[in-house]
């Protein structure tokens, strides 16, 4: 939350202690004595709770330290974050006490431009009073007394409701309408890429038709510091700088993108072919899909890989490769193409290979929406929110949203035979099915007791039991921070949403080439681990120039720093996920290191990796420093920050969903996502993810009792 305005608050007795405060970097928050706060007459305090209702005078537009402007969006959707401490405060009494980091933050949307009312209003709600003011403005009308603003819509039915528009979901939609199925494609989020209606980019390619999402190098932008998520090295970058970090969803506690394309919209386009043991029996498969080679082929026909993504063929900062090539050859890698023999793993390097297409963004979003787009039998709406199935038993008959204009009170129907499928990801789908009382009783019961979910649940006679949210499971991640005198760290990609190198903004504008053209990681490396549970484990590397939280007791040299960050599958920990009283999607067990034999191969594989750092010139190990052991930096590091935001299993097939993606116990409802995927793939689980639609959504099409 660097260089945004933070309001903060805690209970002191019977009163409340509030000030207003700024960040100017990942330091003790700094008094901000712009805002003018008033607090209203509706603050207070009982035994139980305490509430701060206040204005905010001088809270629209304050400076930055870099000498900009920040704001609030006021005509525009935005994201406001908020922020909890189970810490109490140093000084209670005090409005400036120092305090501790927070221990849980969140998002939420809010329309900014709905906010606004007239002077009447304003001065009536800004001296303490509540509901409306008495004095109304009035529209004259002369044919209808109706209290409602929205008529009555007429309902559509469809063939099939596709419910995300994330890879799983688009592949889904692409190929149902491509069999002639009417299909409805619903969105909660909105666009990104600019052929998508998108415009929100960067000043320096204003005039260039290309926004913040279609620019590979501005993956970074849309993170900071989120080792605690995504173990990334993502220095001083602009997630929480933007004033308007409209990508996230704002009811899930983990980073999740909520836009057309979920998450392959803001990954780094990491993008590997499938190897034959991610979809294996010994992986939690069902036999009949260990062939997935046509589905992965059908997957390249659409998207190839490329590691080379400048539009000139060249690649650019590679000194981070380099660098680490030496290190792995000391160890008996060999370096290949990774995507031309995706089974060789074994001690194994190459430059990373991305779904970029003409050095720009690809993904599905460039690929299987445009073709499905232009389809007269197939719908998609955006900012359509499904919040829970409309059910008669096993029988699925449409979905609720939050869009009355697309049926009555926002419910959706099928045609006879028709299906649902949810691909709302590893935190929407369960909560969609908790919501239509689908998953743990637990669960379930919370979303009973909640205002809205609860009086539109099936009775409990017609609940289905299944471990929806159970076995999931996230690669735990280590980033180790180097230097090297030939490293180039990029500024940490700082600048490069508003202040790029001239020389590579202007080359990347002319001709989409250049750094530019790719997100940061430059090289991979894959190595087997044997565990003493006898369970062989994978590790991947993934090197990128700059680093993330750097911990050294020694001084460094920043613009030489690169990292490489470990990342541990085929792992055997697993952890749930579900829904708190709110209905915010949340990890209820962390999936990091529940069985121990996991961190002890993972301390092997960075013990290993930095044997032979003396024997490279000039190349130094800074976090971890030698003033600790590699045993001691693992078990010391933040439980928060072993995550990599690959999050699998929460409705696994085998256990939630049978082997065509059906979900048990139900006639037409199926889940194409990562939810289904038993166990974490060997790599990144992009490309894999992909090759998984494609092969559930022709099981779903050959299916009997289908429209």
């Amino acid at each position: 939350m660097l260089q945004s305005l933070l309001l903060v608050a805690w209970r002191n007795g019977n009163s409340i202690v509030r000030s207003a405060r700024f960040a100017t970097d990942y330091v003790q928050l700094v008094a901000f004595t712009q805002p003018i706060l008033t607090d209203l007459p509706t603050t207070g305090v009982n035994s139980t709770h305490w509430r701060w209702v206040y204005r905010c005078q001088n809270c629209i537009t304050w400076p930055t330290t870099t000498g900009g402007t920040n704001s609030i969006p006021i005509s525009a959707f935005g994201a406001p974050a908020w922020t909890f401490s189970s810490v109490a405060v140093d000084e209670p009494a005090n409005p400036n006490s120092t305090f501790q980091e927070h221990t849980d933050f969140g998002f939420y949307g809010f329309d900014f431009s709905s906010a606004h009312v007239d002077s009447a209003s304003y001065a009536y709600w800004a001296s303490g009073g509540t509901g409306p003011t008495g004095t109304p403005t009035t529209t004259t009308t002369t044919t209808s007394t109706s209290t409602s603003s929205t008529p009555t819509a007429t309902a559509t039915p469809y063939d099939y409701i596709v419910v995300g528009a994330g890879p799983g979901g688009l592949i889904t939609a692409d190929r149902l309408s491509e069999a002639g199925k009417k299909v409805l494609l619903l969105e909660r989020g909105g666009p990104a890429t600019w052929e998508t209606g998108g415009t929100y980019g960067p000043t320096w390619a204003a005039g260039y038709n290309l926004t913040k999402f279609d620019i590979p190098g501005l993956f970074g932008t849309f993170f900071i510091h989120l080792d605690h998520f995504f173990n990334l090295p993502f220095i001083l970058e602009t997630m929480f700088t933007d004033s308007n970090p409209f990508w996230w969803c704002k009811d899930i506690t983990v980073f999740a993108g909520c836009l057309l394309g979920g998450g392959t919209t803001i990954n780094g386009g990491l993008y590997w072919v499938p190897p034959d043991s991610d979809f294996a029996t010994s992986s939690g498969w069902p036999a009949s899909w260990s062939n997935h080679i046509s589905y992965t082929n059908k997957m390249l026909a659409r998207l190839p890989s490329t590691d080379a993504p400048s539009t000139d063929g060249k690649r650019y900062l590679e000194q981070s490769a380099s660098v680490a090539a030496q290190l792995l050859n000391y160890q008996g890698y060999r370096q290949l193409n990774i995507n031309d023999s995706p089974d060789d793993k074994e001690h194994v390097y190459g430059y990373s290979s991305f779904d970029f297409i003409g050095g720009k963004r690809g993904g599905p979003v460039a690929t299987y929406f445009q073709s499905a787009k232009v389809r007269p039998n197939f719908t998609f709406r955006q900012y359509s929110y499904v919040q829970n199935l409309v059910r008669n038993g096993s029988q699925i008959l449409g979905v609720q949203t939050n869009d009355t204009s697309l049926g009555p009170n926002g419910v959706i129907p099928l045609n006879p035979n028709g299906r649902v499928v949810l691909s709302a990801g590893s935190f929407g789908t369960p909560r969609v099915l908790f919501r239509s009382g689908i998953g743990p009783t637990d669960m379930i019961t919370l979303a009973q007791n909640d205002a809205t979910a609860g009086p539109r649940l099936p009775p409990q006679s017609q609940w289905i039991n299944l471990p929806v949210g159970y076995n999931v499971s996230d690669n735990p991640s280590i980033n180790l921070v180097f230097t090297h005198p030939s490293i180039d760290a990029y500024e940490n990609w700082a600048q490069v949403w508003s202040n790029p190198r001239p020389a590579d903004a202007s080359q990347y504008l002319a001709n989409f080439s250049g750094v530019l053209a790719a997100s940061s990681p430059r090289l991979n490396f894959w190595r087997a681990l044997p565990g003493t549970d006898g369970k062989t484990r994978w590790v991947q590397g993934t090197v990128r120039p700059g680093a993330a939280s750097v911990n050294t007791a020694y001084p460094y040299n920043a613009s030489q720093i690169f990292t490489i960050t470990l990342y541990l599958s085929n792992i055997t920990s697993r952890g749930r996920i579900g829904v708190d009283a709110a209905m915010t999607a949340r990890p209820l067990v962390n999936p990091w290191f529940s069985d121990p034999v996991d961190k002890v191969v993972l301390i092997q594989a960075i013990n290993e990796l930095v044997l032979n750092v003396k024997n490279i010139p000039g190349l130094s190990l800074i976090t971890p420093d030698n003033t600790t052991t590699v045993t001691d930096y693992v078990n010391d590091y933040d439980p928060a920050s072993l995550g990599s935001n690959h999050w699998v299993g929460s409705a696994s097939i085998g256990s939630v969903v049978d082997e065509n993606a059906k979900v048990l116990n139900t006639d037409n409802l199926f889940i194409v996502d990562a939810s289904i995927i038993p166990q974490l793939p060997m790599g990144n689980p992009h490309g894999m993810l992909m090759s998984m639609a494609e092969q559930a959504v022709a099981r779903i099409l050959v299916l009997a009792g289908g429209p």
